[in-house]
């Protein structure tokens, strides 16, 4: 059998080797030595070779090399930190039993348990993503926006990321500067503050004058190696968001880094910054009484932006709203006005309205159009996202339909809108709101329940999953109205956090009477424009159904300020009752 494979044989038969002492037993130990010598010195010339071959490759190329040893680096920080949390929640997470299944003091304990783990998985998420910084950052401050579809623990950990970022180095900064513009910061300005006024995820800002002109300006600057990573770190996220979905079949959150890869190029460009800037100036200049300012755009490069220095604080820095006697609720209004004129009217929204984003600047009472005592600052252009009319229609009808409670108009547009079943899901999603508040008509009013994401988690424990299939279901650009909603109901809550409850609440609800008032005028227009392109036989019959059709708009818009006005009243009462407390505990 074994000639049959001579190979087998050969492998097979004991080598015989010479007795020690002999003298063929010294020639062969001779020559062995000889040969095992010979093969150590080859392997010695060998690695000698490739070790000055890799330093000589390293010394002429020296920025491919440290490129390549900083993307292992990074990737394995995402990596690492990766399994480390999957094994935590694959170990240590708790499921959570059905209600009566288990006594009070049990669920209690478990809920504890989960959150626990929520803390520290954010927390190593949050130190990995600082440590790598740049579009990791980006990822964070992602994930903080999504109060009403992530846990709280997580959005809380990641919402310092907003602010707390690395600035780059003076040196680095001139060094793009030169780069981008073929001119030095002393060739460019009289003075640069060495000190950032703001650093963010991918550039920081300081404010310069400019040396021909002397005008104080702002200039955005991007971090030098931002733009050299972020392919390598997007393709990172990707892989390791598809480990965790490998690891977790529920986890389909594979839609947040397909839209950072859509939306990053975009904001990498500051040329981009500068042409959407112009875009908000054109939409808003016929609106003289919204308190909108967007900074003059003076040089864009692909990474240096010159802009106008426009002074002012936070719309969320409640101290220094009242040391220039600015209202809060003014602010929140006026915030609400210009981001439903983007989405409901004019279909191009600024898709990052987080409150480093929006400023306040005071000014004189009546110096300006408007008649307010402070402007809008909108700041930081780069991500926007331009609203099909269709979108924009759909998406009218289905807050409409909410706020008038009617579930079959809220099952026919959230098919629409979603492409799923879990109408009841989405429209928690969108309005921040239990089912319960929408099933009862009472999102407009003062008997409103708050949304509980641990409560709804109670009563429905394949709540992540279903969350997870609607967002994986809808169209990219939704993804981002939902981001920007949430953002604008965290500063929201945020001016309204020192106000008595039943004005927060009565905010609350302006808020929801603004966006009716808005989809009302995006549902009349495009009934408008289908009436108009619609053949009819007489022509008075058209006109006779634009006239219907501008008449229902009017008395459901007017019904709508009415109740906004009753609020103002209540408003009115709520604080004179407030002060009136305060001064007879004093």
């Amino acid at each position: 059998m074994l000639g049959s494979r001579p190979f087998v044989a050969r492998a097979l038969q004991v080598r015989q080797l010479p007795w020690p002492g002999s003298r063929s037993h010294q020639f062969y130990s001779t020559t062995a030595s000889r040969g095992l010598r010979s093969r150590r010195w080859q392997r010695t010339a060998l690695g000698a070779a490739l070790t000055v071959g890799a330093c000589g490759y390293t010394v002429y190329n020296y920025d491919t090399a440290y490129l390549v040893a900083a993307s292992v680096y990074r990737s394995s920080v995402a990596a690492n930190v990766t399994c480390q949390v999957a094994w935590d929640y694959y170990r240590n997470f708790p499921e959570l039993p059905a209600e009566g299944s288990v006594s009070e003091d049990e669920r209690r304990a478990i809920q504890d348990q989960r959150s626990k783990v929520h803390v520290r998985a954010a927390e190593k998420v949050k130190r990995a993503l600082m440590k790598n910084g740049g579009v990791y950052i980006k990822l964070g401050q992602h994930i903080s926006a999504m109060q009403y579809v992530l846990p709280m623990e997580w959005c809380q950990t990641m919402q310092m990321l907003q602010d707390r970022n690395t600035a780059s180095s003076l040196d680095e900064i001139g060094q793009v500067i030169a780069l981008d513009t073929g001119k030095t910061v002393d060739e460019l300005f009289s003075v640069f503050d060495a000190e950032p006024i703001g650093v963010a995820s991918l550039a920081q800002v300081h404010r310069a004058v400019l040396r021909e002109t002397g005008e104080e300006v702002a200039v955005k600057v991007q971090h030098p190696m931002v733009r050299t990573y972020s392919d390598i770190d997007i393709a990172t996220v990707s892989v390791m968001f598809e480990f965790i979905h490998s690891v977790f079949p529920d986890f389909k959150f594979m839609w947040l880094s397909a839209e950072m890869k859509g939306s990053l190029p975009r904001e990498l460009d500051f040329c981009n910054d500068k042409i959407n800037a112009e875009q908000v100036q054109w939409n808003f200049a016929q609106h003289a009484d919204i308190p909108l300012t967007v900074p003059r755009m003076i040089q864009a490069t692909e990474r240096v932006l010159i802009m106008e220095y426009v002074n002012g604080r936070r719309c969320d820095d409640l101290a220094y709203l009242r040391q220039h006697n600015i209202d809060p609720s003014q602010v929140s209004r006026e915030i609400g006005r210009v981001f439903a004129e983007m989405t409901y009217v004019q279909g191009f929204l600024h898709c990052d309205p987080h409150p480093g984003n929006l400023f306040v600047r005071p000014r004189a009472q009546g110096s300006a159009s408007h008649g307010y005592n402070f402007d809008l600052v909108l700041l930081d252009h780069g991500l926007y996202r331009q609203l099909p009319s269709q979108f924009r229609y759909e998406y009218a009808e289905m807050w409409y339909a909410l706020m008038r409670g009617d579930q079959a108009q809220i099952k026919h547009w959230s098919r629409k809108l979603s492409g799923t079943d879990l109408y009841q899901l989405f429209s928690v999603i969108l309005t921040g709101h239990n089912w319960s508040t929408i099933e009862t008509k009472s999102l407009g009013s003062t008997s409103a329940a708050e949304f509980n994401l641990d409560a709804l988690t109670q009563q429905q424990p394949d709540l992540f999953q279903n969350i997870t299939e609607v967002l994986a279901s809808v169209p990219p650009v939704l993804l981002l109205v939902l981001k920007t909603n949430d953002l604008l109901r965290m500063v929201d809550q945020r001016l309204f956090a020192d106000q008595p409850p039943a004005v927060q609440h009565h905010a609350q609800l302006r808020t929801w009477l603004r966006i009716s008032h808005y989809c009302l005028i995006a549902i009349r227009d495009a009934r408008a424009a289908e009436i108009s392109h619609r053949p009819a036989a007489v022509p008075l019959a058209r006109v006779y159904r634009l006239v219907l059709n501008r008449l229902g708009f009017w008395f459901s818009d007017t019904a709508l300020s009415v109740y906004k006005a009753l609020l103002v009243v209540q408003d009115m009462f709520v604080r004179w009752q407030a002060l009136f407390r305060r001064s007879t505990i004093a």
